[in-house]
């Protein structure tokens, strides 16, 4: 939900922030004061086209925020016409930041380009509204794609002689180097071969140090009679006895661990020179192949299957007629259910139409058949005939901008509960109606505002009384310099505004009163 837009220097407003709430929010003020402004700052944080003319004269630079309750959007555009975005403060391209807003807003008005509009988009909304699940179809196709991919692999001959030579090759190496769990432990071996000398000296020493194999046991049994004295007279030396025994075996167990540790090694530099290829050539191949013994393992098989090219064709070209025939039964059966959604969508968004000031309209869904992807094996396409007798044409080629506005909001009375988007802004869809269309348009985008947060930009005081938050846009001159504010209005100032839209600059009791009972009767009709 878009909870707040702060606009500095764009255009007409130096500085204006707006609070926006849950539900429908309603958008008015006179002509010329700047609503349009409000439409431009949104399509400018949201990713749209921006130049130095929206920059505020005599300003530096023109910035956007806006805060959708978590996430902070800000886009800044400088007077030579330079634009920079960031999401919660982390720089980002401009085309990523459209990409990241597309399911936040979506704006209905004259320059938008509203999603509802892409093909996708529309194919997704008709699956969530009926229901239309894709998972057993998608597995049939990911399985078709997969096969056939390897199959036009196996079959393009010069990249697959490519791979069977490389991998013969590395085979080959490989089993040469024959690398296996005994040379886990070879950079020791070859650590103690390359100072053999420099370890036997120090070995020598520390078991001359400690006495050989009987030093620590002589020199104890010299203790013993001087233990048993001490011992006639103070009972814990006889403990200080069995202490030293003790400590004597140790030292002359690790006396000849050292010395046998030692012996064993080999100082002969023929056998250094051997280590040091062999090291030379383990390190080699871990750099090379990571874990040599998995990666022999690997491209054996690989190169089996590969060898087996002709069987492995046949066995895939069996597997892809099979996937086939899964992808043509599962498409089948998303048309299928895709038709009956369409049928249903198209007898809703009509009779919504119906209050909606088009008598005669009919809305409609088209699909065709397509070649399978990933999302089916079906085209997309809402369809619009505005008069009887006029060939239906696809949504986004309706010409008229209010006529185009005015069937999104029957769509979205009729979408709501399937559509993702957050925030949903409609820029003067009731202009070019009558007042009892207007009181329709109201309820309609308060019945949509029952599950989205509605930004409704309006002209009619039939429509604006439903607002659950009334802004207005208003213009002043101060200093020679024209600002525009935007504030919210309610109470008296509500009724003052709704009768000014009654009755322009004549604010007479009559369009007063007028204007208290439309308020009146749009909250009754909550």
């Amino acid at each position: 939900m878009l909870n707040r837009l702060t606009v500095s220097n764009l255009a007409v407003v130096e500085r204006a922030e707006v609070v926006f709430g849950p539900r429908l929010n309603v958008v008015t003020g006179e002509t010329g004061a700047g609503k349009s402004v409000l439409i431009g700052a949104l399509e400018l944080v949201l990713g749209g086209r921006a130049d130095s003319s929206v920059v505020r004269d005599g300003a530096k630079e023109a910035e956007v925020e806006a805060d959708f309750g978590g996430t902070i959007v800000r886009r800044t555009v400088t007077a030579d016409g330079r634009s920079r975005a960031w999401i919660d403060d982390e720089s980002v391209a401009v085309s990523e930041l459209r990409e990241f807003a597309r399911g936040l807003v979506d704006i209905h008005g004259p320059r938008a380009n509203q999603n509802i509009l892409e093909e996708g988009f529309q194919r997704a909304t008709l699956d969530r509204f009926g229901g239309v699940g894709l998972s057993k179809y998608s597995a049939a196709y990911d399985e078709w794609r997969r096969t056939a991919d390897e199959i036009a692999f196996l079959e393009g001959a010069a990249s697959v002689e490519d791979e069977i030579d490389l991998l013969k090759f590395q085979v080959g190496e490989l089993e040469e180097a024959n690398v296996t769990s005994d040379d886990d432990d070879l950079a020791e071996r070859h650590a103690a071969a390359a100072h053999a000398a420099e370890i036997v000296e120090g070995a020598n020493a520390i078991t001359e140090a400690l006495g050989g194999d009987d030093g620590a046991e002589a020199a104890i049994a010299k203790l013993g009679p001087v233990f048993a004295s001490v011992a006639r007279h103070f009972p814990a030396a006889s403990e200080w006895a069995a202490e030293a025994e003790e400590i004597s075996i140790r030292i002359n167990e690790l006396s000849r661990s050292v010395a046998d540790a030692a012996s064993r090694i080999d100082a002969d530099p023929e056998a250094f020179d051997e280590l040091d290829r062999r090291l030379s050539v383990v390190n080699r191949m871990r750099r090379k192949y990571g874990d040599p013994v998995a990666a022999l393992a690997e491209r054996r098989a690989r190169l089996d299957e590969l060898c087996r090219r002709d069987e492995r064709l046949g066995e895939l070209k069996a597997r892809l007629a099979a996937a086939g025939k899964s992808v043509g039964a599962e498409g089948a059966e998303v048309t299928r259910r895709r038709r009956a959604a369409s049928d249903r969508l198209a007898k809703s968004v009509t009779k919504e139409l119906r209050d909606l000031g088009f008598a005669q309209a009919k809305f409609g869904v088209r699909l065709d058949a397509a070649e399978p992807a990933a999302h089916g094996c079906d085209s997309v396409a809402y369809m619009f005939e505005p008069n009887p007798g006029e060939p239906a044409r696809p949504l986004a080629s309706i010409a008229s901008s209010g006529e185009a506005a005015r069937v999104m909001l029957a769509l979205k009375t009729v979408l709501a509960a399937h559509d993702a988007t957050g925030t949903l802004v409609f820029d003067e869809i009731d202009a070019n109606i009558g007042g009892e269309a207007g009181r329709a348009v109201g309820k309609k985008m308060r019945r949509v505002a029952e599950t989205h947060q509605v930004v409704a930009i309006t002209h009619l005081p039939q429509s604006a009384v439903y607002g659950d938050r009334h802004l207005v846009v208003s213009k002043a001159v101060s200093g020679g310099r024209t600002r525009t504010s935007i504030s919210e209005v309610e109470g008296e100032d509500r009724v003052s505004e709704i009768a000014r839209m009654l009755g322009g600059e004549k604010l007479t009791s009559v369009t007063r009163k007028h204007a208290e009972e439309l308020l009146e009767n749009g909250k009754e009709e909550d």
